[in-house]
């Protein structure tokens, strides 16, 4: 009796899951795609995934993916994209032309830098970039420009300082800093007039500049979050207090 001619090739079932999602997604013409937790390492495991121009949420979070590919620009249609905890070094260039892109994520990653022109996303309104390796010098000259932006997550990176560009993004609403390096905040941070949400706990601050006091986180719906830090007194006497007492105390003296 012949036995069966044993087979060298290898599985790929995480592979074959991936696949599996896409086919399925593409018979039903669902626009969100969900490829989370599947074992994906590059995009060549997902056949056809830049020809389904209607998708408009993509998710590939918690894979072990390296390299992100310029043609993932080729969906036009895409809002949300989430990249969160993969390994990704660098992004292309043509991420930012992305007409719709709303959502980001690209936070838990190992970037050191982000690409020339970063900052040309049309209508980016949230940007994730937590748990990642950047700081001052890795933002490039646009960074600044992203004008729609109403949240930006720049925790548990490697920033000593904020550049005063930060002025220029005058519809944030939310700023996380927290777990960075700060030695300072820049002035500029008095021009957010919108901002209702500030983190910046677990930093190297002793001071905050007196431009603070121009925002408006003292309401019932804002948030501030400054623990951790070496602050000098009278303000860290303050913070024992709560946050408002230090909060009063600029608005005080500037108005």
């Amino acid at each position: 009796m012949n036995e069966a001619p044993v087979s060298c090739l290898p599985t790929h079932p995480k592979m074959s899951r991936a696949k599996k999602v896409i086919e399925e997604a593409k018979e039903i013409q669902n626009p969100e795609l969900d490829l989370a937790d599947k074992g994906i390492t590059t995009f060549e495991e997902m056949p056809g995934l830049f020809n389904m121009l209607s998708i408009t949420r993509l998710t590939l979070s918690h894979n072990k993916i390296r390299v992100v590919p310029p043609g993932l620009a080729n969906l036009v249609n895409l809002e949300i994209l989430n990249l969160f905890n993969n390994q990704i070094e660098e992004l292309p260039t043509s991420l930012s032309s992305m007409p719709k892109l709303r959502i980001f994520n690209v936070g838990m990653n190992r970037l050191n830098s982000l690409p020339r022109g970063f900052g040309a996303f049309p209508v980016l309104e949230v940007l994730d970039l937590t748990y990642n390796n950047l700081d001052e010098s890795s933002l490039p000259g646009n960074f600044f420009m992203l004008e729609t932006l109403r949240a930006l997550y720049l925790g548990d990176n490697d920033f000593e300082v904020l550049p005063p560009e930060i002025g220029l993004l005058k519809n944030l609403q939310i700023l996380v800093l927290r777990e960075n390096d700060l030695i300072e905040l820049p002035k500029e941070i008095g021009e957010l007039t919108r901002l209702r949400e500030l983190h910046i706990q677990a930093n190297r601050l002793t001071v905050l500049p007196p431009e603070i006091g121009n925002l408006d986180l003292v309401g019932n719906k804002s948030v501030v979050k400054m623990d951790f830090n070496p602050w000098v007194n009278p303000k860290a006497d303050q913070l024992q207090v709560g946050i408002c007492s230090i909060m009063n105390g600029y608005n005080t003296i500037d108005k």
